[in-house]
Order: C-alpha cells, then sequence, then structure tokens
C-alpha cells in the first residue's frame, strides 16, 4: 500500500512538474469584463504585452462587456482550470457581492488569485464650458442646481459610480446619475457637453485633462498626482473622506494547477518590473503595485478588506444592479 502510495505521489509530482514545463503552449486569452478603451482596458492591455514576454506566448486581450463586469467574469468562473484563460478586474470586484442581489458566484471564493497589478487615482472633471471655476465654486453652483446636473458615470457598480455616490454623501447633496456603458462613451458625452460631471480614473481623464477639452475641479487622493500637480485633491477643497483609488487583480478559474498559478504569478511580476510597462503606467498616471501585493496571498487579502469596506457604503446607499 505504502509503495502505492508513493508511486502515485511520484506519479503526480511528475505530471505537475511537466505541467509547469509545458504551459504556455498557446495564447493566453485576458478577458476584460468591460468595454474596449475604457481605463481597466487599457492596464490590460500593457499588461498583456508585458506577460507575454514572461510567458513566450501572446496574451490576448478580450472584451465582454456588462453591467458591473458580470458577463466576463462568469466566463472566467466556467472556464477550465487550465491558465489559458485569466480575468483582470477593478475595485468593482470588491463590490459586486453588495450591487448585486442575484450574484451567481461569490468573488472571495470562486476564482483563483493570481495578484494586483496597479492602482489608478481618480479625478472629478467638468465639462469645459461649466461656469464654476474652482471645487468651492462648484459646490456651490450644485447646490443652487443640482436637479439639473447630469453626473455621468461608466455603468452601476463602476468605480465611477461609486466616487459619485460618495460624492453626493459628503456634499449631502442628489444630482441626476447618468450611467454609461463604459468609461469612453461617458467621457465622449461630457466632452462633447451633454453631461456636466465626471468621477473617472486618471487613464480616462488625463488626455482630456492636459488637452483642456475637459475641466478639472479636484482628485481623490491623499496626495497632489505626480502627473497633476497643480491640481489640488478634494481633500485639500474642504470634502473629507473622498478618497478612491482604483486598483486591479488578475484572477483564474478556480482550482488552477500550483505549477500553472507560479507561472503565472512569475509573469504578472516580470510584467510589473518591465520597464516599458511601467512606463506606460506613468503616462497614464497609475502607479504598478509592490511584488508582495502581486501574489495570490496578496490580492486575496486586498479584495477580502475592499469587500468590507465597500458593502455597508452600497447598502447605504441602496444602489443596486438588479
Amino acid at each position: 500500500m505504502k509503495k502505492h502510495l508513493f508511486t502515485l505521489a511520484m506519479a503526480l509530482g511528475l505530471g505537475s512538474a511537466a505541467l509547469a514545463q509545458e504551459f504556455p503552449q498557446r495564447p493566453v486569452t485576458l478577458i476584460v469584463p468591460f468595454s474596449a478603451g475604457g481605463p481597466t482596458d487599457v492596464v490590460a492591455r500593457h499588461l498583456a504585452q508585458a506577460m507575454g514576454k514572461s510567458l513566450g506566448q501572446p496574451v490576448v486581450v478580450e472584451n465582454r462587456a456588462s453591467s458591473g463586469g458580470i458577463v466576463g467574469t462568469e466566463a472566467v468562473v466556467r472556464a477550465e482550470a487550465n491558465g489559458y484563460t485569466l480575468l483582470i478586474h477593478n475595485i468593482g470586484m470588491s463590490t459586486l457581492p453588495a450591487l448585486s442581489r442575484s450574484l451567481r458566484f461569490n468573488p472571495a471564493t470562486d476564482l483563483d488569485f493570481i495578484g494586483q497589478v496597479a492602482d489608478v487615482p481618480m479625478t472629478l472633471v467638468g465639462k469645459r464650458d461649466l461656469e464654476p471655476t474652482g471645487f468651492k465654486a462648484l459646490h456651490q453652483y450644485i447646490t443652487l442646481n443640482q436637479k439639473k446636473i447630469n453626473l455621468a458615470n461608466a455603468g452601476i457598480g463602476t468605480a465611477s459610480h461609486l466616487c459619485g455616490l460618495m460624492l453626493m454623501s459628503r456634499l449631502n447633496l442628489a444630482m441626476t446619475t447618468v450611467p454609461y456603458k463604459g468609461a469612453a462613451p461617458a467621457m465622449a458625452d461630457l466632452q462633447g457637453g451633454q453631461v456636466e460631471l465626471l468621477c473617472d480614473q486618471i487613464t480616462t481623464t488625463l488626455g482630456p485633462i492636459q488637452a483642456a477639452r475637459v475641466k478639472p475641479y479636484g482628485s481623490t487622493t491623499r496626495e497632489r498626482l505626480p502627473s497633476l500637480p497643480e491640481l489640488p485633491t478634494l481633500s485639500e477643497q474642504g470634502i473629507d473622506g473622498l478618497e478612491v483609488t482604483v486598483w486591479h487583480g488578475v484572477y483564474a478559474p478556480k482550482n488552477l494547477p500550483r505549477p500553472v498559478t507560479e507561472k503565472l504569478v512569475k509573469a504578472l511580476q516580470d510584467g510589473l518590473a518591465d520597464p516599458a510597462f511601467r512606463d506606460s503606467l506613468q503616462k497614464l498616471g497609475a502607479l504598478p503595485v509592490s511584488k508582495d501585493k502581486a501574489t495570490p496571498e496578496g490580492l486575496g487579502k486586498h479584495l477580502r478588506q475592499e469587500i468590507a469596506r465597500w458593502s455597508p457604503v452600497i447598502r447605504q446607499a441602496e444602489a443596486y444592479l438588479d
């Protein structure tokens, strides 16, 4: 019996080693559960190039946009656990348990974690010809015109939706929220003057701010952004507690073979250390995470903390997807 168990253990060990050596033999698909051109998509495409260098196979980005990113996430939950299907999701992964009362998966238990990727600050911007200059004047303007102001977001449950909820909560004011199917169409309508305000990731807002196509009112960070040093934080301007940084993580189907997980974690960490990837993030105003966060343990811990943080906020606002 002992000899049989030893033989079985050896076979499993050799099988795992062979699997690690063989993976990957074909392109890996990285599913983005949001629209092309949006902030998570931008990060994903730079990351895919960097991880592909380490893996020796292309990492192909596939967009499966839906409200809250649920459709794309479900596709990864159902996919074969072989390392060829991955998911990149943002802070919205931690809000889904509260946002969707009919969610068919548990983000904390139904996926394997590969690691965190990058932190992306957010900014509050307005259409270019919006009357107020500076957040103090904007606050007064909103107070007088709140029912007439359209506050865009990239979709229910997205980071920009959460930022808008927190903004209205801190100001104790209600604006008309206008959800879009992604950040790109929301920004397009803001630049076109169809909506007045948008709070979104700097990967979406930096270019329009620098080109003066929108009017910036503040960042949602503790300190000023290196890419926009002249822009005050909202905290500086008297709005305490409105600190929202969008984090991103890479996930895989549950029960991924350990050797494959290890290869993917290495590819992620190699990608984060790649000078071209770091330079691309810097140009976007985003920051790569430290190596200890780019691990299954780092992502799992952070996700659980964020679920605990956002669930009460969402339930208090009664902002649900269904």
